[in-house]
């Protein structure tokens, strides 16, 4: 299903990236952080999510989201910002909600609670509890392999009508194809392997950790998926594929910030536990990032289909 005719782009729409946290020497790496953020905002994402676990959300400190968010924005003015907002408990959430709400965010991307594995009843005061710490919307996060629990499509809808929950990010394909087919809500594709078949089904928008890495050509799939060119979306998007496989070989985002590394943006470094990716990684990403198509030859599929 392509979007339908007549559809407006909603504040959901598009391609988003879940920014990597520069960090160097163990401190946040604000010039990179900038650099970063005006080199997506010209490739053409719809916004930013930080401190999810992409941008190692659970290991930045309060006064470090402070600082980040504030000089994304100033790199990246007019592009909205979404916060990350997981943890365990949920009074912590909570809190940390009601603090970071004066920076005045676009929205909240909230999973359920960690490791919990709480009731339906009790996720939906887990939601109503973010609602009442913040009056901006909230984009529901259903990744069952980093909290434990599988929200279910009724669940998800519910939440939607009780909880200032505004969107879904799903990460899931069978839930993620019932949610467009029932546009209940915006939907927001969380597993980047699905990120084709999400926009042919007239998804909304995406999340999209992959997209660090040539963002260009994750733009131009979505575009050609939208404007019903499946075959040419199809082809551009098989050529992402051996880079999407090794971007989730080992932990996340290890590999992303390797291949950022790489092209000199930032350096190879990520906050204890967390450890970079080996060195027999880097350079199978590194042959990946190679054999993918030209900016030119992206560009000229783009005017070709248009």
């Amino acid at each position: 299903m392509n979007a339908r005719p007549g559809d407006l782009p909603g504040p959901w729409d598009g391609l988003w990236l879940p920014l990597v946290t520069p960090l160097r020497d163990s401190y946040l790496d604000i010039t990179a952080l900038q650099a970063l953020a005006r080199h997506y905002a010209r490739a053409g994402v719809a916004g930013f999510v930080l401190f999810g676990s992409t941008g190692e959300g659970n290991l930045i400190s309060m006064k470090e989201k402070f600082l980040a968010c504030d000089a994304v924005r100033a790199a990246a003015p007019g592009l909205p910002i979404v916060l990350g907002a997981g943890g365990v408990d949920p009074q912590a959430i909570y809190h940390a909600v009601r603090k970071l709400d004066r920076l005045q965010p676009d929205g909240w991307l909230v999973p359920p609670p960690y490791y919990l594995r709480p009731a339906p009843d009790g996720i939906l005061w887990h939601y109503q509890q973010i609602a009442w710490a913040s009056r901006q919307p909230i984009i529901i996060y259903d990744v069952p392999k980093r909290t434990g629990t599988q929200l279910s499509v009724e669940l998800i809808e519910t939440l939607a009508r009780h909880a200032n929950c505004a969107a879904v990010k799903e990460c899931d394909p069978v839930a993620l194809a019932a949610l467009n087919a029932r546009r209940k809500l915006p939907c927001l594709c969380g597993e980047d392997a699905l990120f084709l078949d999400h926009f042919l089904q007239g998804g909304a928008g995406a999340i999209s950790a992959a997209a660090h890495v040539r963002p260009d050509i994750f733009v131009a799939v979505m575009a050609l998926a939208r404007g019903g060119h499946r075959d040419a979306a199809r082809t551009l998007f098989g050529a992402l594929k051996p880079l999407i496989r090794l971007l989730y070989q080992e932990p996340s985002p290890g590999p992303i910030k390797k291949a950022l590394a790489a092209g000199g943006m930032i350096a190879d470094e990520l906050r204890l536990p967390m450890t970079p990716s080996s060195d027999a990684l880097a350079g199978r990403l590194a042959q990946a990032v190679a054999r993918l198509p030209s900016e030119r030859e992206v560009a000229g599929l783009l005017s070709v289909a248009h």
